[in-house]
């Protein structure tokens, strides 16, 4: 057999713990290697996948707004900042502020930050080439590692982005952490906008998590897809089915990948068989929903001021700018 070192130890830790628990667990961010990359890309133009139609309306429409927070109304041509982006992706949303800030004429960096270096690389290769004149220092770091790095460095402000609702990939106890140590490595003049999927028709969120196309269901499948291709796997993807709900009371959306039967599924980098119950499930993915109620107590509970809140004309997505409590 393959000597389990020629793995990824850290993934197959997390795989390891996930499958041998119970309940099982595995987290999302498994869903994007090669293959799983594709797949969200063809879920974001899906006509049920809202969250970025609505987020993209936003940067669109609001580029002069945003630019205003950090850069003031007087001072444009004057401004120094970074633009620092945590889970950069493929940086399409994104790009419409950069167009808009170099049109401007404003001196900005652009600052990537993601723990993937094979995104960061072709980010950065398309972005050479369809903005030749843009400033980029990507950064191949955990996302406090690369903030921390840049705190003691006061000379320019930043204009710190998290976008997508990736925030909702966090429980509200983990939101409330991951903010905090976003808070501690801003400074005064520093601005950090958060995308928020905000509550709605539970019907309309649903729909985003289960299309009848059954993109988000391959999106999920490639999970387990993925520990086949990279770790010598031996799930039969036909014998596991996916299933979302949404839950309105509390506004978390959870997805699960649910076993048709009892089963031993062989992985060879873990050097034994996984025990499936008939039914039982994998929680894949977790997705919390926000109201403005619960954003002023995130931004309390993390030391962040509100500055301002921007939605969409249907108001299903809000890209909120914080600063830190003086």
């Amino acid at each position: 057999m393959t000597q389990t070192s020629t793995y990824n130890p850290e993934i197959l830790s997390v795989i390891g713990k996930g499958l041998s628990g119970s309940p099982k667990r595995l987290p999302s961010w498994l869903f994007y290697d090669e293959k799983g990359d594709k797949i969200f890309q063809a879920i974001m133009q899906m006509p049920e996948y809202y969250l970025t139609s609505s987020e993209f309306e936003i940067l669109q429409t609001q580029k002069h707004r945003i630019l205003r927070h950090i850069v003031g109304d007087n001072e444009a041509s004057n401004a120094v900042f970074k633009l620092v982006e945590l889970g950069a992706g493929d940086g399409t949303k994104t790009e419409v502020l950069l167009n808009h800030f170099i049109s401007q004429r404003i001196d900005f960096t652009y600052v990537p930050v993601d723990v993937s270096e094979a995104v960061l690389t072709q980010l950065v290769s398309r972005l050479n080439k369809s903005l030749p004149d843009l400033k980029i220092h990507a950064k191949c770091e955990l996302y406090s590692d690369a903030l921390e790095s840049m705190k003691n460095d006061t000379s320019e402000k930043k204009l710190i982005l998290f976008l997508g609702a990736n925030i909702g990939n966090f429980n509200k106890e983990e939101a409330i952490t991951f903010v905090k140590k976003l808070a501690i490595n801003m400074n005064e003049n520093d601005r950090l906008l958060i995308g928020f999927d905000l509550k709605k028709d539970p019907r309309l969120i649903l729909a985003a998590y289960d299309d009848v196309e059954g993109i988000t269901r391959d999106f999920n499948l490639n999970l387990l897809g993925r520990i086949n291709r990279e770790f010598g796997g031996e799930f039969d993807l036909d014998l596991f089915s996916h299933y979302p709900y949404y839950d309105p009371e509390i506004g978390v959306t959870k997805s699960f990948l649910v076993s048709e039967r009892e089963q031993e599924i062989w992985i060879e980098a873990l050097d034994k068989f996984i025990h499936f119950d008939r039914y039982e499930v994998i929680h894949t993915e977790v997705s919390q929903k926000y109201d403005l109620k619960m954003i002023n107590s995130l931004a309390s509970q993390a030391g962040l001021d509100i500055v301002d809140v921007i939605c969409d004309k249907r108001e299903y997505f809000a890209d909120v700018i914080f600063k830190v409590k003086r």
